[in-house]
């Protein structure tokens, strides 16, 4: 305890290096964590042959577009019918 006041400051100084160095190593080893996790995950869900989000968003518009169209046909028919209008080929 009776160390000169440089001692403790150079202690201090080489603490602070080791503890920044410390934390430069794990921050690189969590990066390296991330990447290897990430790549893991890409190929698990190539393998699975999920829908791009793309795909996906096409085949909803599609859906919905051919809801809309449902809609409009059904409420033609039901007009038609309400008219007396008949769907009879002999005339």
């Amino acid at each position: 305890m009776n160390e000169p006041k440089s001692g403790q400051n150079r202690f201090f100084d080489d603490m602070s290096r080791l503890m920044t160095n410390a934390m430069g190593v794990a921050q690189g080893a969590k990066d390296e964590a991330e990447t290897a996790m990430k790549g893991w995950v890409d190929r698990w869900l190539a393998d699975r042959n999920f829908v791009t989000r793309e795909e996906f968003e096409a085949v909803r518009e599609m859906a919905i577009k051919a809801r809309t169209e449902n809609a409009e046909l059904r409420a033609m028919i039901d007009g038609l019918r309400a008219s007396g209008v008949r769907n009879d080929p002999q005339g």
